[in-house]
Order: structure tokens, then C-alpha cells, then sequence
């Protein structure tokens, strides 16, 4: 292969995020945004046996596919701030690959459904993935925050609008 050559990817959904958001307006922007909203997972029957052992965990990680959003800018004006940035210093959703991640409480998994607990996607997002939450590994709370300092308190209020949606 030539060193010079980008590998073109391609992805199979495992399965399918559920939640009660029909459209990207008015979601909440984050899981910390979306305490006590519920969600399932419904994981393809070829995917199923990953499951074992994973309702020994109280969260999950969920990498998923922002299928509708379209196109990507490299400078965006995100939900919680009036100011642009780098769209790798962000969590907007129109990237050059459309993929997100949140962290979800796992409420219980039961025959190929997974039912999530602090959900922040629409109804239908394509599942790539799953991994599981650990304390040890993925918290880091003496971290600098960027520009997010200071917005955490905004986070519960914030909802999602149309603006990563479209082409513009």
C-alpha cells in the first residue's frame, strides 16, 4: 500500500439507538443534558453475543453515526458559545466523519436490547459501537477544559437547534 494512500473506511451499524427525540431540535446537546431520559438500544442479532458481561458495567460508551447531519465546516459556532472554533475543538456534529460518542448510564441489557439511561441522540442513529465505561481509564477530571470552561453549568439547559442539519 502507498504510504500516501488514505484508507477509505466503511462501517456496519451493530444497531440502533432509540430515544424519545424525533428531530436534532430541541435535544439536549449532551448526556449531562439529558439526565433521567431514556433510551434503547436494539442490537442485530449477529452482534448479540458481544453482549456478555457487559450488564456488569453501570455506563457505556456509545459510538455512533450522525446520520443526519450533512457536510462538514472546519470552523463552527457551537451550542454553547457565539464564538467560532475549530470543528476538532468541538462536539458539533457536522465533521469530516460523522461520528459521535456520549457516555450513557446502562440500565439493563435483555435479549439484544439495551435500555440507556441520559440520552442525547435522535430517534434511529445507526449504533458502530459499544464500549464500556471505565473510571480508571476514561475519567480525568484535573484536565483543562478549553473554551467548554465555564459551560457546564449551561449544559442541563442547552438544546440542540437545526444548524448542524443542513448543508450551508
Amino acid at each position: 500500500m502507498n504510504p500516501h494512500t488514505v484508507p477509505v473506511f466503511s462501517y456496519t451499524p451493530i444497531g440502533t439507538i432509540h430515544s424519545p427525540f424525533t428531530e436534532p431540535a430541541g435535544m439536549p446537546i449532551q448526556p449531562a443534558g439529558a439526565a433521567g431520559v431514556r433510551g434503547t438500544i436494539v442490537i442485530g442479532k449477529k452482534f448479540r453475543g458481544g453482549l456478555r458481561d457487559l450488564s456488569d458495567f453501570s455506563r457505556v460508551i456509545l459510538i455512533y453515526a450522525f446520520h443526519r447531519s450533512q457536510g462538514y465546516e472546519l470552523e463552527v459556532i457551537p451550542f454553547l458559545d457565539t464564538v467560532p472554533h475549530g470543528i476538532f475543538a468541538t462536539r458539533s456534529p457536522r465533521r469530516p466523519n460523522a461520528i459521535g460518542i456520549s457516555i450513557v448510564r446502562l440500565i439493563s441489557v435483555n435479549d439484544g436490547e439495551l435500555v440507556i439511561e441520559g440520552v442525547d441522540v435522535v430517534d434511529g442513529t445507526p449504533l458502530l459501537d459499544i464500549k464500556p465505561y471505565v473510571p480508571e481509564f476514561d475519567c480525568h477530571p484535573d484536565e483543562k477544559p478549553g473554551w467548554f470552561a465555564g459551560c457546564g453549568e449551561r449544559v442541563v439547559s442547552v438544546r440542540s437547534d437545526d444548524r448542524f442539519c443542513k448543508e450551508r
